[in-house]
């Protein structure tokens, strides 16, 4: 049985009914507007910018993985429908997009000079040789994360602009010194409590309930007590760690052959830097060496001819973009000036320093390209059993017995539910979410194919047994729910004894008088000294500092049912409030400037028309179409 069953009523008395388990996504609204259905395959268009179905899809997988890392495990599809997680996302896109495209009709965009000068900052885009940035690597990681470059841009453009927007509002921003005022006011307000508690002991105990009574509580509270379905799995693993390669001897042949192979790459090339001005003719290309020569100032003697200076600081000869040129300039000698007929026309070439390269030794980039040679070959034995298996499979063998073949040890998982979940109530760690994700979409005595995995492994996951959802019989949680509905009576006869406190106390009598209980009082509460009063729990406080004097009233603890009065209010204006008054300037600002934001968003949206497709959305994510009769007024719009 899971534990949060077993725990049923575990937290008296707030506690006595579970909450339905639900997802809280933080982040992006869900109820903002917009116009539905949007014409094309375009699940949102704002303006003259528009997001596809496939794009939309890419959104969705980036949010969802961030609230898995966030939350330490994995979010199924069933969870993420439940949770309205295509609404969140989809919402929170057409916000984004149509904030950006108010910035850009109102002139905030930033420059191509730097757009480019904010890329070429990024370290993930550096060569790892050269540490500088490099195009191909740039090109590379963008692809690594389903990225274009020109979708790269417009993503940082957006970033920028909307950053820019912020510092703009914010600098110089400051709420009047009466919004501080009175906020130390709030903060300062003293209250006198007086308030008596109801404990377990204040009523009489319930009568033992008879089956019907248990029955007729499981019923009511069927949705919480529901265990859900769990699978019992049988989980054959390729991983580079099973594989047994990773301390294989490397064969010399191979390490030199890798060694040629990557030698250049690993190798500091020689650079140097090269001044190139072109020459129409003759005549200016033995001007401007003579002018070279004597010293002048290689800008310079490029303007005088009408044409600008070409230098390249430190580049290796592939970067000079003429060939013959690089060619000529990495034989000539430091200082040394020469024409030379390039390619792209007549240049004078001056070299202004030369820096030698250095060639890496075979023992340097040894411990490298071994473990280079050594994860190949984890690879190619991962890649085998995996072939072994499949062969395997395709003569007939069982799951069990293929992977025998193939040299993998199958493991028994489960009963397990979808969330990585055991019956004791356990998270299973370290299982991987993918495994769970794919065979919780098999039938009963299903079978999946080899599925990659990532990080070079890979799986297959065969269900042997379903458990479907369902209640327990009241035998097995007869004493759990004995108790939970024991201390649901408990509370029931609380609550009716601390309202007719209530009503009479409220009809004049003294808190004192009224209960026949001693009076607890706290004098001079304030909000900044309730913090101190934690046992009181947070609904007692919060009632405390809703009220009037002299209002009384009935709330929950955790100890017990509490009638509360306040008797006194009392605030303060002396120096402690002019201080605070200064102080919370700063913290309202902050409010202010955050609720400025939300509100030039949600014009934003409402000033451009923004419209969404929330079914198209629900397709791109692979949701169920809605059904219920809400879903299908939104889809005759």
């Amino acid at each position: 049985m899971l534990a949060a069953v077993r725990n049923f009523a575990k937290s008296w008395p707030a506690k006595i009914l579970m909450a339905v388990l639900a997802i809280s996504f933080i982040g992006w609204g869900v109820n903002q507007g917009g116009t539905s259905l949007v014409g094309g395959d375009q699940v949102i268009k704002v303006g003259s910018r528009t997001i596809t179905s496939l794009e939309f899809r890419s959104e969705y997988d980036n949010y969802r993985k961030r609230l898995e890392q966030q939350q330490g495990q994995p979010i199924t599809t069933e969870q993420a429908q439940a949770g309205n997680l295509d609404a969140v996302v989809l919402n929170g896109v057409a916000t984004r997009e149509a904030f950006s495209e108010m910035l850009s009709r109102v002139g905030i965009k930033p420059g191509d000079k730097l757009i480019l000068e904010q890329i070429q900052k990024i370290p993930a885009f550096f060569d790892p040789i050269s540490g500088r940035f490099d195009k191909k690597t740039f090109q590379q990681r963008l692809g690594e994360n389903g990225m274009t470059p020109e979708r790269f841009d417009a993503v940082l453009r957006d970033e920028m602009a909307s950053q820019h927007w912020a510092v703009a509002v914010q600098n110089g921003l400051t709420v009047p010194r009466a919004y501080g005022a009175l906020a130390s006011v709030f903060a300062l307000e003293s209250r006198d409590l007086a308030y008596v508690t109801l404990g377990v002991n204040a009523v009489p105990q319930p009568a033992a309930p008879t089956d019907a009574q248990l029955q007729a509580f499981i019923n009511e509270n069927k949705a919480q007590l529901t265990l859900p379905e769990m699978r019992v799995l049988t989980v054959v693993p390729f991983t580079p760690q099973g594989a047994g390669a990773g301390n294989a001897p490397i064969d010399p042949a191979e390490l030199q052959k890798r060694y040629e192979f990557r030698k250049d790459t690993l190798s500091k090339p020689e650079v140097r830097t090269v001044v190139q001005i072109p020459a129409k003719d003759a005549a200016t290309a033995q001007k401007v060496a003579a002018a070279l020569r004597a010293g002048q100032a290689p800008e310079a003697v490029a303007k005088s001819v009408g044409v600008d200076a070409v230098t390249f600081a430190d580049r290796p000869l592939s970067a000079i973009s003429d060939r013959k040129v690089g060619q000529a300039a990495f034989k000539m000698q430091a200082g040394e000036v020469a024409t030379v007929q390039g390619d792209l026309g007549t240049a004078v070439v001056k070299v202004v320093s030369v820096v030698p390269g250095r060639v890496v030794t075979l023992e340097e980039a040894r411990p490298m390209l071994e473990a280079e040679i050594r994860k190949d070959l984890v690879t190619e034995k991962v890649y085998a059993q995996t072939q072994a298996y499949d062969d395997a499979q395709q003569g007939g063998a069982s799951l069990a017995d293929a992977a025998q073949k193939a040299g993998v040890a199958a493991t028994t998982v489960g009963p397990i539910t979808a969330q990585g979940v055991n019956e004791q109530g356990a998270q299973l760690q370290g299982f991987p979410p993918k495994i769970l994700e794919t065979a919780f979409a098999l039938p009963s005595g299903g079978e999946s194919e080899v599925t990659e995995l990532g990080d070079g492994a890979y799986f297959a996951v065969r269900v042997e047994r379903i458990l479907p959802a369902h209640v327990p019989p009241l035998a097995e949680i007869r004493p759990m729910v004995t108790r939970a509905y024991m201390q649901r009576e408990i509370v029931k006869a609380l609550e009716a004894k601390a309202e007719a406190i209530r009503a009479r106390v409220a009809k004049g009598e003294s808190l004192d008088a009224a209960s026949g209980m001693t009076v607890s009082r706290l004098p001079g509460l304030t909000r900044q000294t309730a913090n101190q009063q934690q046992a009181l729990g947070g609904e007692v406080l919060g009632r405390t500092f809703a009220s009037k004097q002299g209002d009384v009233w009935v709330a929950r603890a955790p100890n017990g049912i509490v009638v509360g009065r306040v008797e006194t209010v009392r605030t303060d204006s002396g120096p402690t409030a002019a201080r605070l008054a200064e102080e919370n300037r700063g913290a309202l600002t902050q409010v202010l400037f955050r609720e400025m934001g939300e509100a030039a968003q949600a014009y934003a949206r409402t000033k451009l028309k923004t419209k969404v497709d929330a079914a198209r959305a629900r397709n791109a994510v692979g949701f169920e179409p809605v059904t219920d009769e809400k879903g299908a007024a939104e889809k005759k719009k």
